[in-house]
């Protein structure tokens, strides 16, 4: 499975951006799909994810309430909605696969397949 991940770009604090992650050579189907961000010095951190074993998203706390992640199976997309941008959340971004238990669904070590990254820049 190979991943694309789009939708980056410039947006002053306080505005929205929707990041695509589309799949080919494959499905999404039997994944679960991550998205992870990674600030310049700074480890790949966890954003959110849906779980394929529970059916269920998950997100860390400092995203909670404003980023939304949505699967379309039709499409083989799975979307990241991004409301209330603030500065903090520069990074580049990246959607992974892979088949995490619930638990660990926060671990990069735990995906198999990641798309290239696009860059978000939110401007104060």
């Amino acid at each position: 499975v190979q991943l694309q991940a789009s939708g980056g770009g410039l947006v002053q604090a306080g505005g929205s951006l929707r990041l695509s992650c589309a799949a080919s050579g494959g499905t999404f189907t039997g994944y679960s799909v991550g998205w992870f961000r990674q600030a310049p010095g700074r480890e790949r951190e966890f954003v959110g994810a849906w779980s394929h074993t529970s059916r269920r998203t998950y997100y860390d706390d400092s995203v909670k309430g404003r980023f939304t992640i949505s699967k379309d199976n039709a499409k083989n997309i799975v979307t990241l909605q991004m409301n209330s941008l603030k500065p903090e959340d520069t990074a580049v971004y990246y959607c992974g696969a892979g088949r995490p238990i619930v638990s660990a669904i926060s671990r990069p070590a735990m995906y198999y397949y990641w798309g290239q990254g696009t860059q978000v820049t939110v401007s104060s």
